[in-house]
């Protein structure tokens, strides 16, 4: 019986610490929560910025690379057609071209011959009138030969929201390049 009673005792002295600890933890940790929601906030707002504007940036580059390959599809049934592959690849990017973010944007044209394995590539001297003239075509090793390519490359200056105001040395803007060969 004296076990039982001095059990009880210490087991009550026990709850009567741990009541007067919890009742007082509470009271000097209000607030606690408050500062590091407003610790955490403007961080959590900075980082959301930056993903939004990467998101941003990856979508035109899509839209840039997208361009060059409909101005070289255009470009394999229009071989000289230089002009009509330039404004294919241009109106193929309406997002960059009508953004507010994208300061210049360019696509270039190009055509000519190689030989099939890739060894030698001559751009044509006449764009306009031949992709391949009979007096530049490059003499390929059997079993190699002479086929016709176009080339467009396009691109884009994505100017950048979250630059050096949040991290000093952020580039203000970004180059989005586009290139597309096809045979």
């Amino acid at each position: 019986m004296k076990n039982k009673t001095q059990r009880e005792s210490i087991l009550s002295g026990l709850h009567k610490c741990v009541r007067v600890r919890l009742g007082a933890g509470p009271k000097s940790e209000r607030g606690a929560s408050l500062m590091e929601l407003a610790i955490v906030l403007p961080v959590m707002g900075l980082i959301l910025l930056g993903v939004i504007d990467f998101g941003r940036a990856y979508y035109l580059s899509v839209e840039v690379q997208n361009a060059a390959e409909a101005g070289a599809l255009y470009g394999t049934q229009n071989m000289t057609d230089i002009a009509g592959m330039q404004n294919t690849a241009t109106g193929d990017m309406p997002d960059v071209t009508s953004s507010k973010d994208v300061s210049a944007y360019t696509a270039t044209a190009t055509n000519g011959c190689e030989c099939s394995d890739g060894t030698q590539v001559t751009p044509s001297s006449e764009p306009a009138v031949s992709a391949c003239p009979t007096a530049t075509q490059p003499t390929c090793t059997a079993p190699a030969t002479v086929i016709n390519y176009v080339q467009v490359t396009t691109s884009a200056t994505y100017n950048v929201w979250y630059h050096s105001w949040v991290i000093k040395g952020l580039p203000t803007s970004v180059q989005l390049n586009g290139s597309a060969k096809m045979r």
